[in-house]
């Protein structure tokens, strides 16, 4: 194991992991990674937990009790889920206090069944802040056009959240404006700006999968020469827009009013294509004040053989422009990409939820007290 995760946070990348289970913190794993891989928060979404809860019997005293109480398979997911995110919590109230608030944060995600759904997604918003009653949790809602207000109500309340399945450039920038206007009612209501942060997962790895396989589909030495450059491109030229909005006269008054910068989070840094080394997307997005959130088999090999060279977004900027638009001659639509793939993650996400809710009812039937 080299230093590379600590030069790593040391250029000022915030190392989270993605990943959660009981296991993870009943045998104290968590507490090791966070002592000796330099990990700083944790980030969870539906598929994390389906598998969590599906695998080994970690679950089986919480579930055997939900089950003696008749709840419904919803209820004994919210209890599972979020109890398992107040222990992790608990484990990071260190680094959260160490930091001031920045890191030791966990995420937990609302209902993606809602994703669509403005009112009932800043309900659960609500409801779960209220459930896991942690300071250091950030609550995720997806940046779909419904989700857009839902921030705004959120963050105006004084709650922190986590905003994932961000694919667009376009979309980004909706995310940002809704993170100054939630703060912006947030300091109409006299609320404490300091306590309130926020992170903005910009999905890396899904946008090479895509227009990797639309450039082989074109075949040409030309777009063979453009794979594995556009989710690099895409991630640099976010960093160029949040750099831009954190430096206009809109974010100065904020930030004197004590306010947060709303950081971007690189997530799907899990290398998908065997060709890529597997720590492309830690070594090539490497900035102050940015979160890296990673599967444990790419932490581990950050670990063992990341290259960490310093900044390597700064400078970037006109040939990751260079690249999308060359990607966009050869007759792929940018616009029409990262649709596809904002509609493909909440479709995922619903899955995984479906099949949490099919797992857990199975558990609660098998757990369930014989009768008399």
């Amino acid at each position: 194991m080299t230093d590379a995760l600590k030069r790593l946070s040391d250029e000022g990348v915030a190392i989270w992991l993605d990943d959660l289970s009981r296991k993870r913190i009943t045998s104290g794993n968590l507490a090791e990674l966070i002592d000796e891989r330099h990990v700083v928060g944790v980030t969870t979404n539906p598929s994390i937990f389906q598998k969590a809860i599906s695998q080994g019997d970690g679950y089986d005293q919480q579930l055997s009790d939900l089950a003696a109480r008749e709840v419904t398979v919803e209820e004994a997911i919210r209890m599972i889920t979020t109890a398992d995110v107040r222990d992790a919590a608990d484990i990071l109230r260190p680094v959260f206090d160490r930091t001031q608030g920045q890191d030791g944060r966990v995420s937990i995600e609302v209902d993606p069944r809602l994703a669509h759904n403005t009112k009932a997604t800043a309900a659960e918003a609500k409801q779960l802040a209220w459930l896991v009653d942690r300071p250091n949790t950030l609550i995720k809602i997806p940046a779909t056009e419904a989700g857009l207000p839902a921030i705004t109500e959120t963050i105006g309340l004084g709650i922190s959240v986590n905003v994932t399945l961000v694919f667009s450039l376009d979309r980004y920038r909706k995310v940002m404006d809704a993170y100054l206007s939630g703060l912006e009612k947030a300091k109409e209501r006299g609320l404490d700006l300091s306590k309130i942060h926020s992170v903005a997962s910009f999905f890396v790895s899904r946008v090479d999968t895509e227009i990797d396989k639309r450039l082989d589909g074109i075949g040409t030495d030309e777009a063979k020469a453009l794979k594995g450059k556009a989710a690099l491109a895409n991630a640099r030229l976010a960093f160029q827009a949040y750099e831009e909005v954190f430096s206009s006269d809109r974010w100065a008054a904020l930030d004197k009013a004590q306010a947060n910068k709303q950081r971007p989070l690189w997530a799907s840094t899990g290398v998908k294509d065997p060709a890529y080394k597997d720590t492309l997307y830690v070594d090539e997005l490497v900035a102050p004040g940015t979160v890296n959130t990673m599967p444990e088999a790419t932490l581990e090999a950050a670990g063992d053989h990341g290259s960490i060279t310093g900044n390597t977004i700064a400078g970037t900027y006109e040939q990751a422009r260079a690249d999308l638009d060359a990607i966009e001659k050869l007759g792929i639509s940018y616009d029409e990409v990262v649709r596809l793939l904002e509609d493909e993650g909440v479709d995922k996400f619903e899955a995984s939820w479906n099949d949490l809710l099919k797992s857990t009812e199975a558990e609660l039937k098998r757990l369930a007290p014989s009768e008399g």
